[in-house]
């Protein structure tokens, strides 16, 4: 039970500061690209609590974590207007890339800090310095999948913006539409992922690429250990 809620006590917070980071990504690329939305309603702020949804950052991944589901969820969307960017469709591209590509970035943090506590060890780690190992390790797996699990091309995810935007016009209309049931979409890929574990839509789409990229990031963090 105690390292249950030493885990949760590691997990919830690597967690926060990978959806939070997400967001504020989001809302800051599309100040920069002419829309100043997020920064009218004040989420531009790294204050958890401007981004918690109560289901998306606390019920779901708090009960996927209790039953032994892969740890994911989201925040409160950080709004964006597309018809005030200055360029709307590719602008929206660029919006939706940076979350997932910050994620990115504090993974690659992760790894340098993971291979800067490694230099300090001349002992096998013990004790507090091995939860602060785990952690860094779940940080950096956290962000990756928090990464790769946007790109998907299914509403309301990042990877259905950057998808559209590619799309010719035609197209991208038909495509966009998908957006007004995005979250029914996601509510089934939940359930589906939650109620059929082995179904597979994690571990040979989303988890083949995290665990790649894992080594990578791994790989860093030796380098910069042995640096």
């Amino acid at each position: 039970m105690t390292e249950t809620l030493i885990l949760a006590a590691i997990l919830i917070p690597c967690l926060v500061i990978a959806i939070v980071f997400h967001e504020v990504a989001h809302g800051w690329t599309a100040l920069a690209l002419g829309d100043p939305t997020a920064k009218e309603q004040r989420r531009l702020s790294l204050n958890p609590i401007r981004h918690v949804d109560p289901i998306g950052t606390l019920i779901v991944p708090g009960a996927l974590a209790l039953f032994g589901g892969p740890v994911f969820g989201w925040a409160k969307p950080v709004p964006v207007r597309k018809n005030r960017l200055d360029n709307p469709r590719y602008g929206m591209m660029a919006v939706a890339a940076a979350g997932p590509g910050t994620n990115l970035v504090l993974a690659g943090v992760g790894a340098i800090v993971l291979g800067l506590v490694g230099t300090t060890l001349t002992l096998p780690p013990s004790g507090g310095v091995e939860w602060v190992l785990t952690g860094l390790n779940y940080f950096i797996v956290i962000n990756i999948f928090l990464a790769l699990f946007n790109l998907l091309p299914i509403p309301p995810f990042d990877g259905s913006h950057i998808v559209e935007g590619l799309l010719p016009r035609s197209m991208a209309a038909q495509y966009a539409r998908l957006q007004q049931i995005g979250m029914f979409l996601l509510i089934a890929l939940i359930a589906i992922t939650w109620a059929f574990p082995d179904s597979g839509i994690i571990e040979n789409v989303v988890w083949p690429p995290v665990e790649w990229l894992r080594e990578k990031y791994l790989a860093l963090a030796l380098w910069v250990a042995g640096g």
